[in-house]
């Protein structure tokens, strides 16, 4: 199950939606449906999944210049899942600071 989720994702955009929807974002691994990942939330943080959105993002085209010249690569893609939980439960990220 911890193969599953990679890390929550913590910017200032799920904060926003996480105070005013009460949903929570992580990042999941590619392969994950919405099965596994609502097994593994349950489990890791013991509260109940009322629905799941899942995202994928490609990574993006990235270009630097250095002294060889123009070196390009790509950032890495990802997946994403946006959980909404039942009403009243929270899920405490900061806990183990």
């Amino acid at each position: 199950m911890s193969e599953i989720l990679i890390r929550p994702l913590v910017t200032e955009k799920m904060t926003g939606i996480q105070e005013k929807q009460g949903k929570y974002g992580f990042v999941v691994a590619l392969n994950a449906n919405k099965i596994e990942i609502k097994k593994a939330i349950e489990k890791n943080y013991g509260v109940t999944v009322m629905q799941i959105n899942t995202l994928r993002y490609d990574g993006k085209t990235k270009y630097r210049n250095t002294k060889a010249g123009i070196v390009s690569g790509r950032s890495a893609s990802y997946k994403k899942a946006i959980v909404k939980l039942a009403a009243g439960e929270t899920i405490d990220f900061y806990s183990n600071i």
